[in-house]
């Protein structure tokens, strides 16, 4: 395939906008070459500025799960458009999402809308923060909540030690209140527990890690985390931005048993557009302005737009009670057919699904945490990124990155996607 057009739309975006892009991982740094620019989308494809017709396995990084341009979340954005598009005071529909999202997930009665996923995290912590009276929270290496300093952390010296800022601009100080555990490891929490006693407000997690490729919890590892927080008086905050809505109706809590005190949405519950969410107990959300003493405000948030579009795609998951059903299906499908390609060809790697996310790993152990993610192979990935991109496959532009799977991909087009794979695996 060619992409000339697309070479051109990114010199001039270089010239005007940092890198060429306005979210990293769409520089393609990772796996070198041009970006994709991308004209429109339908279904489970993308059409590019070149006009090559791509079959798409991140649609937008997880909300398109029933397709792009899903016809009903398109003619409810189009029609509330013609009323306003903002006007920041109350609508009907922020009440009518709220008491649907509210009544799919387990152990929440109340939500805040926000406009990203990012915001969602930051909130929930500065919330978490004022409901404990506690300062220090402990995060994951590898997990990504959005870029809020206190998420910005590297590791320090041991797993009991202070995080240190692993971007320019975040300070010291915000440094030392996030800890640095694990993933998949809960003695690593433990002795983060048992060196900062009294001190940890929160422990955040993504429940099925997505930014080190998708990550399963090991049995026990939620409940573990259920468990330290319980004796320790802290929050558990389950950072859904990708899986919340996407592995079932109630997101993970539903699909392990285990209930968080906080919970953050995004991606799926915006429909497409800028939405984040997170939601709690009433006794926890009683300490959020305007009823309690923890500010958070937005002027855009509640968005008459994304909310029209984000109660349309809740309300068709909602009612669809075979959709999560046929989303694991398919991508067990795909897991099984890759997986097949590869191994003919005798090319080692690891595949990690569950429910309609799914990650291929060039690696010969089992990728359980951030560290084992990191050891696969990057320059085999890289091949194979532009390999099935030549072949008009769409996979995410990073080895650290899941893939999201449409409702909206037919058999034929997982066919096609594996058929490409064996291709580009003799080339491996």
């Amino acid at each position: 395939m060619k992409y000339q057009r697309s070479s051109q739309l990114f010199k001039a975006a270089s010239e005007v906008i940092p890198g060429g892009v306005n979210s990293p991982v769409r520089a393609f740094k990772s796996v070198g070459g041009t970006p994709v620019f991308v004209d429109k989308a339908k279904g489970a494809y993308l059409y590019d500025a070149d006009g090559n017709r791509l079959i798409d396995y991140i649609n937008s990084w997880g909300p398109m799960i029933l397709g792009h341009a899903f016809p009903p979340v398109i003619d409810a954005v189009v029609e509330k458009a013609k009323l306003g598009t903002s006007f920041g005071m109350p609508t009907e529909i922020e009440t009518q999402i709220a008491e649907l999202a509210v009544s799919m997930v387990p152990n929440v009665d109340q939500i805040r809308f926000v406009n990203s996923g990012t915001e969602a995290c930051m909130s929930a912590v500065r919330l978490a923060r004022g409901f404990s009276g506690k300062e220090k929270i402990i995060k994951f290496a590898g997990c990504y909540h959005g870029h809020s300093d206190s998420f910005l952390i590297q590791a320090g010296s041991g797993a009991v030690t202070f995080g240190s800022p692993n971007s320019p601009g975040v300070t010291k100080g915000t440094a030392k209140d996030t800890l640095l555990a694990t993933y998949n490891d809960l003695e690593s929490v433990t002795r983060i527990f048992e060196a900062n006693p009294s001190d940890i407000a929160c422990v955040i997690v993504e429940p099925v890690a997505g930014n080190m490729g998708c990550i399963p919890p090991h049995p026990g590892f939620l409940k573990g985390l259920r468990d330290l927080c319980d004796a320790n008086q802290s929050i558990l905050v389950f950072d859904e931005v990708m899986t919340g809505f996407r592995l079932a109706k109630g997101g993970v809590q539903e699909l392990y048993g285990i209930e968080a005190d906080i919970v953050c949405f995004g991606k799926v519950i915006g429909g497409g557009l800028p939405v984040g969410a997170f939601a709690a107990r009433h006794e926890i959300m009683a300490y959020l302005a305007p009823i309690g003493p923890v500010y958070q405000a937005g002027t855009l948030s509640g968005n008459p737009l994304a909310m029209a579009a984000g109660y349309t795609m809740l309300k068709a998951l909602n009612t669809d009670i075979e959709v999560f059903d046929r989303l694991s299906k398919k991508t067990a499908y795909l897991h099984k057919g890759i997986s097949k390609a590869l191994s003919d060809y005798q090319i080692s790697h690891t595949i990690n699904r569950v429910g309609s996310m799914i990650s291929v790993h060039f690696s010969k152990r089992p990728v359980v945490d951030f560290e084992t993610a990191a050891e696969a192979n990057n320059e085999r990935f890289k091949s194979f990124f532009h390999g099935l991109l030549n072949e008009g496959i769409y996979i995410a532009p990073s080895a650290f990155e899941s893939w999201f799977i449409t409702d909206a991909l037919t058999y034929q087009d997982l066919d096609e996607t594996i058929a490409a794979v064996a291709k580009v695996a003799k080339t491996l």
